[in-house]
């Protein structure tokens, strides 16, 4: 994956997620990136509706932005990949970001990046950097 790619999303937290089920419906997750399987992770109770939608439908979409007005400085990444039940292997990576969230035992997922499009206007108006898992 390009470096301004993983530069952006390590710089922050916050993404939007986008899921299909009986309804289309979306939510703001904090995340915990790992570079090395390229995967958000996030945690959610199966009983929300877009884990709902998640279980019946894996396939998910998203947003992470940099909230300004300034044209100049826009920049954000819309993915699209697969939601499962997170690895042991990657759980602590959440709980190292966000370790107050350890004692609400939460369910923990993976979402393994297959498509990001990032736009950066910091490099141009409507720059764009593409990657695709496996080319």
């Amino acid at each position: 994956m390009d470096s301004k790619i993983i530069a952006f999303i390590q710089k922050h937290h916050l993404l939007a997620l986008a899921t299909r089920g009986e309804r289309l419906w979306c939510c703001s997750m904090f995340y915990a990136y790992d570079a090395q399987s390229i995967s958000f992770i996030v945690a959610s109770d199966e009983s929300t509706e877009h884990m709902r939608n998640a279980l019946q439908n894996s396939h998910v979409a998203g947003t992470v932005a940099l909230e300004t007005k300034t044209v100049g400085k826009i920049q954000g990444v819309q993915f699209s990949g697969e939601i499962e039940v997170c690895p042991d292997t990657l759980k602590s990576l959440y709980f190292e970001a966000f370790p107050y969230a350890r004692v609400m035992n939460p369910t923990l997922w993976s979402i393994r990046l297959d498509e990001v499009k990032m736009t950066d206007n910091t490099l141009g108006f409507g720059k764009k950097i593409t990657w695709r898992r496996g080319l």
